[in-house]
């Protein structure tokens, strides 16, 4: 089996996660070979191997110009890489592959009312206009493709009354013994801010600020447990609310300045980027991890957190449901007074914290990037004998007809 992976799509946050997991599974296969098709910043730190041929492409950054240069590009560098199968992540598909095609479907805000509402609230309504316009070819090239794959059956669902197509459920995976693997410590300004207070309930959020993370929403909590916890709170990010330092073009001057104006400077400490290595040191210095998301279509950090053994409080959200199960307690997704009562009674109850850790624990074993490989894998060979049997059909017919017809009319 010989399969092009593009990944030129790939963001750094999600894109990168699923890339450093995949490639490496790809790469371990003797009956697979992956032609990878990669930015040159992500291609750093993933797994060399003869089974593996990372291609050299410049293509634009801007996505929607990108999908465009693809268009005319890219079916000339499969062709030339012998590819059996296309696999196109990064939501958009060709539109005339030639060879059968997989599209790996993850961007939730498509099809976010949620996110549509609050950019115009935020009064972003470029953000909103560019939206809609990747939105209309993340949908076009679902009915492009021959089969389309979504990371959870929540979001899976949400594409298929979207589309009316079928979709494609193959979960995101976890892989215990590589998250856990690096012994390297952390470095040292952000091991002394983890340090800082070890009396303090210590929450963990993992994520670059952007608005459908709904970071407001947590912070907004966040006096409310301090005055009625009797405790302090720490609030751990994986970031800092600095426009400048984030991917995308997202603000996040306004949520600086609502730490301020809510007096939790005390309270939210900013770890900055944690290389993805590192970052099972960050969850382990933690006593439980929170997301307020709102759009979300599997979200890495909860199976992370469940098998560093974190209690989860997440918004509710049927793909959290789906992902944690048990493992979580769940709020209205835009209500601070909920948020808080859960942190607070978990914060009291060391039982209800054991209990979420232990089912969190078990929940994480369900994820493997080996089973999701295979099953990719094996869609592939699947629509690869599809289409053969259908060229057949095709010839078969052809021949025993009236009209002759060659066969690259045929094709």
């Amino acid at each position: 089996m010989q399969i092009f992976l593009n990944s030129l799509g790939a963001t750094c946050a999600s894109g990168w996660t699923y890339l450093r997991n995949v490639v490496p599974q790809l790469s371990s296969r003797a009956d697979v070979h992956t032609s990878v098709l990669v930015k040159q910043q992500l291609r750093h730190g993933l797994t060399s191997s003869p089974n593996l041929s990372f291609l050299d492409f410049e293509s634009p950054a801007e996505a929607v110009r990108r999908f465009w240069f693809e268009q005319r590009a890219l079916p000339g560098l499969i062709r030339k890489s012998g590819a059996d199968v296309l696999i196109s992540a990064g939501n958009f598909a060709l539109r005339d592959s030639p060879v059968p095609q997989i599209l790996l479907s993850g961007n939730s805000l498509y099809i976010s009312s949620d996110f549509s509402r609050d950019l115009f609230l935020r009064g972003e309504y470029g953000l909103w206009l560019d939206n809609r316009i990747k939105a209309f070819f993340a949908q076009r090239s679902i009915h492009w493709t021959d089969a389309t794959v979504a990371p959870s059956r929540t979001f899976a669902e949400e594409l298929r009354r979207w589309t009316g197509k079928k979709i494609v459920s193959i979960p995101h995976g976890f892989d215990r013994h590589v998250f856990f693997a690096d012994a390297t410590p952390l470095p040292e300004r952000v091991q002394q801010k983890l340090d800082s207070d070890s009396n303090a309930l210590r929450l963990l959020f993992v994520s670059h600020y952007n608005y459908y993370r709904n970071f407001e929403t947590l912070l907004n909590a966040l006096p409310i447990v301090r005055e009625r916890l009797g405790k302090k709170i720490r609030l751990f990010l994986t970031c800092y609310l600095r426009s400048e330092d984030n991917p995308g073009s997202y603000r996040a001057e306004e949520a600086a300045a609502l730490i301020e104006k809510l007096g939790i400077r005390d309270e939210v400490v900013e770890l900055g980027t944690i290389p993805y290595n590192l970052l099972h040191h960050v969850y382990r210095s933690c006593d439980v991890y929170v997301t307020p998301a709102y759009a979300e279509t599997f979200a890495h950090p909860l199976v992370e957190a469940m098998a560093s053994g974190l209690p989860i409080v997440a918004s509710d959200m049927p793909v959290h449901r789906e992902i944690c199960g048990q493992a979580a307690l769940y709020f209205s997704r835009f209500s601070p007074e909920e948020l808080s009562r859960q942190l607070i009674g978990m914060a009291k109850s060391a039982d209800c914290r054991l209990q979420l850790s232990h089912l969190g624990i078990i929940r994480s074993n369900d994820f493997s990037w080996a089973k999701h490989t295979d099953e990719l894998i094996e869609l592939a060979t699947a629509l690869v004998r599809s289409r053969a049997r259908l060229f057949e059909t095709r010839v078969l017919t052809a021949k025993s007809g009236s009209d002759v017809q060659t066969v690259g009319e045929i094709g």
